[in-house]
């Protein structure tokens, strides 16, 4: 069951009861350095915790009057506060941004070892794990758009072997399935969506129609194709948002059709599951994308 199918109630008393739980334990530790220790770590996260349900909150209460459901005055009595405090709650940060995280959003880049021509022809020697300079500049357009919308944003490495810790809250993946055994299997629950690899190289299905989506870039054209989803996190208790093109430079297209649709897409979808392929045409001289096209439906995964 998704947390959206939760009742009020039940989602207090997880969280009461959780607190009870953390707050007993902490009292029963002995050694009162290791408890003072203990408790300033958890007193931060319980306050990234109120930052992340406060802008849950603005955001409900924004929406809320753009719909017309209630006027300030009507939410002002529901929420037990005054009408001056909802207008200046609902007009924070815009409500899209709870797309990308409602938190510090940690995106993680997947390392991998650097290999090819110099540009005499000669082959280089591996020089050990680096970032493709394509998802740095992916990296650095997502950090732009989600500090527009008053996000801060921080990266990390996903290391060799792509062993990353997907159980967290406000995490971006942008990581290939050839470099994460974890994160192909995960894609493998996508009823809708697949990544594949024959003899001609990786490309995309959508297992609806049976079209084969693979990338113009293996034809010598300046585009290429991307996966775009929210996927369910191992454990069973969130999601994480994932961006891959078949190429490196297609996860910059995602970035770019999302600053142009975010409050659209998150009207529609808000933190729900869902995948889809984004198509984008790149600069052969700045590598920059140029344009970007959403080519498949947003696919749901049944019951989602």
């Amino acid at each position: 069951m998704e947390a959206h199918d939760v009742a009020p109630a039940a989602l207090r008393d997880q969280l009461d009861a959780a607190f009870d739980v953390a707050l007993s334990q902490l009292k029963e530790l002995a050694d009162p350095l290791e408890r003072a220790k203990v408790a300033h770590g958890l007193a931060g996260r319980v306050q990234d915790y109120g930052n992340e349900f406060q802008a849950v909150r603005n955001e409900a209460m924004n929406e809320t009057l753009r719909v017309g459901r209630l006027n300030s005055t009507q939410l002002a009595s529901e929420l037990g506060i005054s009408k001056g405090r909802v207008s200046q709650l609902a007009k924070g940060a815009p409500p899209e941004r709870l797309f990308l995280g409602s938190g510090k959003v940690i995106v993680a880049l997947a390392e991998k070892l650097e290999d090819g021509n110099d540009k005499n022809g000669k082959k280089k020697a591996v020089q050990g794990p680096v970032i493709a300079t394509e998802d740095v500049q992916t990296y650095e357009r997502l950090r732009e758009l989600a500090e527009e919308v008053g996000l801060e944003v921080s990266f990390e490495r996903i290391p060799l072997g792509g062993n990353v810790r997907l159980n967290r809250n406000n995490l971006v993946v942008i990581c290939g399935p050839r470099l994460s055994p974890l994160i192909e299997q995960i894609l493998e629950g996508d009823p809708h969506l697949r990544f594949g690899k024959d003899d001609d190289g990786w490309y995309l299905t959508d297992r609806n129609t049976g079209q084969i989506y693979r990338s113009p870039m293996d034809r010598g054209e300046n585009s290429d194709i991307a996966y775009f989803g929210r996927l369910p996190r191992p454990d069973g208790k969130g999601t994480f948002l994932y961006v891959a093109g078949i190429h490196a430079r297609g996860s910059g297209g995602v970035v770019h059709w999302l600053n142009q649709e975010l409050a659209t897409v998150h009207r529609e979808l808000k933190a729900r599951r869902f995948s889809t392929l984004i198509s984008s045409h790149f600069d052969p001289e700045t590598l920059e994308i140029v344009a970007s096209e959403q080519i498949t439906p947003f696919y749901r995964p049944e019951g989602a």
